[in-house]
């Protein structure tokens, strides 16, 4: 799965923050509520996303996660 197709970035969306395409809700919202929450009851709590959207969260996380920076 490509990233860009599930995430996306709008400054007049959320601030710019990282949502999931066509909503308000921010891969930060996904990611607090695994902290509580099996991915079913977050489906079942947000009827607009689909099981490939926590996908995507949970990968954009380990992006950043990963992600290094090198001094030159």
């Amino acid at each position: 799965m490509r990233l860009s197709e599930r995430i996306t970035f709008n400054p007049l969306v959320m601030g710019g923050r990282p949502c999931i395409r066509g909503t308000r809700i921010t891969v930060g919202t996904i990611l607090n509520q695994l902290r509580f929450q099996t991915p079913a009851e977050i489906l079942r709590d947000y009827p607009e996303l689909e099981s490939e959207d926590i996908d995507a969260a949970l990968e954009y996380a380990v992006f950043l996660a990963e992600e290094r920076e090198v001094a030159v």
